[in-house]
């Protein structure tokens, strides 16, 4: 399948949608406390975006019950908010998807809940590291394995590992547009990159080995091992030289 390359007014919606997410991400940041609970968080969700005239992405997105992914320490995507209730030294990926004015913005972040052990903090600060290292190769010109390779080089020489089971994607018009992007190296060099495409890159790092799980919910992936994951992902566009970050508040969280 082809990739869309979007034009300037689609950009510019793409620019709001990514704008509301990162506000979102910021919002439910200060949130994040012991003795929350994580439905709590999905209702704050839903409430802030509707009052700016959006829509969650992921609300009966293939099934999926509410408006944020909450996952929660073994947890690396895709856990349904319920009454779990937060407590000191976990670890939480708050995954936001928005659809406003026909286009969507997505983005991940794991946060500190209270003070973490040093080996948690290491795991999600290589995974927002291990983005930025890939970011490198966003450029026009480049092919996709080179973000790929070094996504899954930062990772490894910090003693992770990268999950295969699950990959970006492009994004827009659809939450899931062509085309799939690896956070591994794979076989082929994948697509040129070209300016104006717009992609959801998303390494999901495991402090064990990467394979996973789905709970019996048929939503949230765990780690095999049960050690615990992070998830960081931008929704980025294309250019002739750096990426533009469309979900991250002053490029660069």
């Amino acid at each position: 399948m082809a990739v869309a390359i979007k034009n300037a007014e689609q950009l510019v919606k793409m620019r709001v949608a990514g704008r509301i997410t990162a506000e979102c991400q910021r919002y439910l940041k200060s949130l994040i406390k012991p003795g929350v609970t994580t439905m709590e968080l999905d209702e704050a969700a839903e409430k802030f975006l509707v009052e700016r005239g959006a829509a969650p992405s992921f609300k009966g997105y293939r099934d999926f019950p509410a408006s944020i992914c909450a996952s929660v320490n073994d947890e690396v995507i895709h856990g349904v908010p319920g009454a779990r209730v937060l407590k000191q030294g976990d670890i939480i990926s708050i995954d936001i998807g928005v659809y406003i004015g026909g286009y969507h913005g997505d983005a991940s972040r794991t946060y500190a809940v209270g003070a973490i052990k040093p080996e948690d903090e290491k795991l999600i600060n290589v995974a927002r590291e291990s983005f930025f290292k890939g970011m490198r190769y966003a450029v026009a010109g480049r092919h996709l394995h080179e973000i790929s390779a070094a996504i899954q080089d930062h990772v490894e020489a910090n003693g992770f590992s990268v999950v295969r089971d699950y990959v970006g994607h492009g994004i827009g018009a659809k939450l899931h547009e062509s085309p799939e992007i690896p956070c591994y190296k794979p076989v082929s060099r994948g697509i040129r990159l070209f300016s104006g495409m717009t992609l959801a890159i998303e390494p999901m790092v495991n402090a064990g080995d990467y394979h996973v799980d789905v709970l019996g919910d048929n939503q949230t992936v765990v780690t095999r091992d049960g050690r615990n994951s992070a998830h960081y992902e931008n929704t980025v566009v294309i250019t002739a030289n750096q990426p533009e970050l469309l979900t991250a508040m002053d490029g660069a969280e």
